[in-house]
């Protein structure tokens, strides 16, 4: 018995050490001249994706990258940057991947249009699948066919 309280013990005490890895987190704060600029600040670094990461926005990720375009946003907001302009420079900087809905071009139509595609050829699956069961008829049985039915029909069952 005490060799598995033993085992429960470590095990709690590796979950906590696991658990405790996250409070390792960077909480940056920056002083910014208005609130309007702040806002800002949150709906773009929501906005923008994490070159390291890829599946994180800036706003959420640790990695170093991300805090310095956290700097590089907050300068730019503070130097009067539109975000237009702003997310110009990211992606020039770092590529259209940068942002998390990339602008319509020649080289991201088919990523707009791939859900509405997907979903036409769907709805013609689909559609043609209810036709085709509509068109099916039963086969029709020759004379021959059908006596041989009703002849298994009326034989006693043994």
């Amino acid at each position: 018995m005490k060799k598995v309280q033993k085992i429960l013990m470590l095990s709690a005490l590796w979950c906590l050490l696991l658990a405790s890895l996250g409070a390792q987190a960077v909480i940056e704060t920056y002083a910014f001249s208005s609130p309007d600029l702040e806002a800002r600040y949150h709906l773009l670094s929501q906005e923008l994706r994490c070159p390291k990461c890829q599946n994180q926005n800036i706003a959420d990720s640790n990695a170093p990258i991300a805090r310095d375009l956290r700097v590089v946003l907050f300068e730019q907001l503070e130097a009067g940057a539109t975000d237009d302009e702003i997310l110009a420079f990211m992606v020039a900087r770092y590529g259209e991947f940068v942002r998390y809905r990339p602008g319509i071009d020649r080289q991201t139509l088919l990523l707009w249009a791939a859900p509405a595609l997907l979903l036409s050829l769907g709805a013609a699956g689909l559609i043609g699948h209810f036709r085709q069961r509509r068109v099916r008829r039963p086969e029709v049985l020759t004379d021959a066919e059908r006596d041989q039915v009703e002849q298994l029909l009326r034989e006693p069952r043994a």
